[in-house]
């Protein structure tokens, strides 16, 4: 048996990473920009962190979710404490799309209603409705297309006002920040907006947190940065620096009943585990106070010293977007200086590293990058 070719592979294979930092099975180092698509939120192999999987590993590692879980309770409730969302309840599951995949079913069970507005260069996932709601033709099957959806241009509030006046939408999701879309940020009024437009007409409003969470824009949520109340929230990713785990904040306007929602290994105790040291290090290292330190030297300086290239972003969610396609430049940076970087379509770069990288693992980017172009 051989896998199953879906991958585009660099012949670089890690077996050894700290902090900001990978090394290859040939003992190369390089510096993480990337996090694995934005999922190393406290770095590699943090500490806390191993140990809190180990130990917890040593006494159960999985049970269903027909019996009590304390740590279910502690992750909940500490989740509230750092986010600011304590009037929420929270589902836990695997991954973003299922994240997604759950909060579209709320929604059409509150509203008894089924399609969903989405927005150009918007990426929610892989699953199939999750995938129809994606702005990306080429990975959406048929049998996923049967789902009733509309996808608008971002920040256009008209195009969305004429969708919900026809009465027969159940939510409408937007990411906090568009991430595989090329770090596109909404306008806060835009999203201030939306939210007041979903009431009027009676749609619930879905921000997708999955990428853009967790601290990484310099704030707990991205959607903090303006005064939105989402009904939904989807998390994963940075959720468990490398455990997989999503997650879906649910304000208390939904009434839950037995059989709503399920998942055989969504908040089992060694995700749980992950999740909870990831809170801990986030608060005590003030690591979303760092994400907009460094994010913020990071875009300043960019926008000094790069020419021919467009900074967006927020925190440590950044993309630099250049005039010339940057294929090359990637690799340059990947195999000569020896730094992961994310890429969205052919002419941006996107920074997404651990939100504890430091001053100077930044300067050493942007000075490698200042060199090559």
């Amino acid at each position: 048996m051989k896998l199953f070719d879906v991958y585009p592979l660099f012949d670089i294979e890690p077996v050894k990473a700290q902090g900001s930092y990978i090394w290859d099975k040939e003992g190369n180092k390089y510096l993480d920009l990337y996090g694995g698509h934005a999922v190393i939120s406290i770095g590699h192999t943090h500490p806390t962190y191993v140990n809190r999987i180990t130990d917890q590993l040593n006494q159960i590692g999985f049970y269903s979710n027909s019996v009590q879980n304390q740590l279910q309770k502690d992750l909940a409730q500490k989740l509230g404490e750092v986010s600011g969302m304590v009037d929420y309840d929270l589902f836990l599951c695997n991954s973003g799309a299922e994240a997604v995949e759950n909060a579209l079913k709320l929604a059409s069970f509150a509203t008894g209603k089924k399609k969903v507005i989405s927005f150009k260069k918007g990426f929610h996932g892989r699953t199939s409705a999750a995938v129809a709601i994606t702005d990306n033709p080429k990975i959406i099957a048929p049998i996923n297309s049967n789902h009733e959806s509309v996808i608008l241009p971002l920040n256009d509030l008209d195009a969305v006002e004429k969708e919900l006046q026809k009465k027969d939408t159940c939510a409408v999701i937007v990411e906090g920040i568009q991430g595989i879309g090329g770090i596109i940020v909404p306008d806060p009024e835009f999203l201030e907006n939306l939210e007041t437009l979903c009431h009027k007409y009676e749609a619930l409003l879905i921000l997708d947190e999955i990428q853009s969470g967790y601290g990484r824009s310099g704030k707990f949520f991205a959607f903090q940065h303006s005064n939105v109340k989402p009904d939904l929230v989807t998390m994963a990713k940075g959720m468990g620096n490398g455990f997989p785990i999503g997650g879906v904040l649910i304000s208390n306007k939904f009434e839950p009943w037995f059989g709503m929602l399920g998942t055989t290994f969504g908040g089992n105790y060694l995700a749980c585990a992950a999740a909870l040291a990831v809170l801990e290090v986030l608060e005590k290292e003030d690591l979303v106070k760092n994400a907009q330190k460094v994010g913020d030297h990071i875009i300043n300086k960019a926008k000094k010293t790069l020419k021919g290239c467009e900074v967006r972003g927020l925190g440590l969610m950044i993309g630099l977007e250049f005039d010339t396609e940057i294929v090359a430049l990637r690799k340059k940076l990947l195999f000569e200086d020896k730094i992961f970087t994310g890429v969205s379509g052919t002419k941006t770069i996107r920074i997404l590293p651990p939100l504890n990288l430091n001053l100077e693992e930044a300067d050493l980017f942007l000075d490698k990058l200042a060199e090559s172009i």
